[in-house]
């Protein structure tokens, strides 16, 4: 990726407030970008509470219609009989309580752009109204024969996986390519790793700000936790969790304990369920025999993603969970909480006096702030980089500990 495309990316991020540096996540973003200028339909996938909308309106603008109209419509919130007439418009008479002419979205929208969400749930004959709009930029008002022209960018998304309908007869096959020009993939909240606990953190300051209270911290134990949730809500789920953090806590470190009794989700789905085919068969060609269930696994060396089954996409997780309880367990050894396996286990302090570690801790976390600012001469954002915090988190920690950064 070269700088000016990294650049813009970051200036896209920040203006849409979105969190996060997964790869995926970045290359959705850079898809958007690319295609923007251009005037090809976009099908945007993913699962439901992803953000898929954003990429509607990051699209329009920053292409050339940014000054004309941007409208998104749910079309499963829509009734099945009033969406023609709300996409189209319709003349008087049309219909028993059409008792005037009305303008469709495609008319008001006229020279802009138009994201239909939840596109797999259009209707057939409406589908077929939909692509002659696309191929020739004509369709007609509900009860009208008169032919009508308009100049709208579609930008589709959908939850579902489109192919699957095609083959049950749902989903118009040539609507499918017609949209499907490119497609961009937003990743699920579980995929992207150490991005839920920058999203969380996010949420946090955002909704202590919201209700004056003061922002907890999460103990590792709680990091975990978010970490190996599936995430069926996705980036939805978590801000509503994070709300229920900032209103319901009652201590200024949220610990794994607590936070699975304020949501009991955490604990009772320990393992994280892989993406289905859904998604990704949306980008492949419709196959009309044999479709195997595959789903997608990550290989731990690489970054990348293999097809693998399920048992085995689960056998890796697993694996990689005991790997880093190893990694934990050896931590405690080198640490000296375990001793020889000829002497007594040296006692761990009780759950009441735990008040002098903590704040060693929280002097040692205060020291390496410092030293990273007087690395960088006070550079924040090269200092949270360093760190392995967002810079966000870092100017909160500044204010926390009252760090003068011209003295570092």
């Amino acid at each position: 990726m070269n700088f000016e495309l990294e650049k813009t990316i970051e200036a896209v991020k920040r203006r849409y407030r979105i969190v996060g540096n997964d790869r995926k996540l970045n290359e959705a973003i850079e898809i958007a970008v690319s295609v923007a200028p251009t005037e090809v339909s976009v099908l945007v996938l993913g699962e439901s509470g992803t953000g898929k909308d954003i990429f509607g309106r990051i699209i329009h603008d920053l292409s050339h219609r940014r000054h004309k109209p941007y409208l998104a419509i749910n079309c499963a919130a829509i009734p099945e009989g009033t969406l023609d007439s709300e996409l189209f418009g319709h003349e008087k008479g049309a219909f028993t309580s059409a008792y005037e002419s009305r303008k469709g979205y495609f008319e008001e929208t006229n020279g802009g752009t138009l994201f239909l969400d939840e596109i797999g749930e259009m209707p057939l004959h409406t589908q077929a109204r939909l692509l002659r709009v696309l191929e020739s930029g004509e369709y007609f008002r509900v009860g009208s024969s008169k032919v009508r022209k308009t100049d709208v960018r579609i930008v589709a998304a959908t939850n579902k996986n489109l192919l699957e309908l095609i083959r049950k007869g749902k989903f118009r096959e040539d609507l499918y390519y017609r949209l499907n020009t490119v497609s961009i993939f937003v990743p699920p909240l579980r995929e992207r790793g150490e991005d839920i606990i920058l999203l969380m953190e996010h949420y946090l300051m955002e909704f202590s700000d919201k209700y004056y209270k003061p922002m907890p911290e999460l103990d590792e134990s709680a990091k975990r936790l978010l970490l190996n949730y599936r995430w069926p809500g996705n980036v939805r789920e978590l801000r509503n969790l994070a709300e229920k953090i900032i209103i319901l806590a009652k201590s200024d470190i949220i610990t794994g304990e607590e936070l699975g009794k304020l949501y009991p989700n955490l604990v009772q789905s320990f393992l994280p369920v892989p993406v289905s085919e859904a998604y990704e068969d949306n980008f492949s060609e419709p196959k009309t025999e044999f479709y195997s269930q595959w789903d997608g696994a990550v290989d731990f060396e690489n970054n990348y993603e293999t097809p693998k089954q399920t048992n085995n996409y689960q056998v890796i997780r697993m694996l990689s969970y005991i790997r880093k309880d190893i990694q934990d367990l050896k931590k405690l050894l080198i640490g000296g909480i375990l001793t020889k396996s000829n002497e007594k286990p040296i006692a761990l302090p009780e759950k009441n006096e735990p008040k002098e570690e903590i704040l060693s801790l929280r002097e040692n976390e205060k020291r390496l702030i410092q030293a990273a600012l007087k690395k960088f001469y006070g550079n924040r954002k090269k200092a949270a980089q360093s760190l392995g915090i967002s810079e966000r988190t870092l100017y909160r920690k500044i204010k926390q500990y009252g760090i003068n950064i011209e003295e570092t």
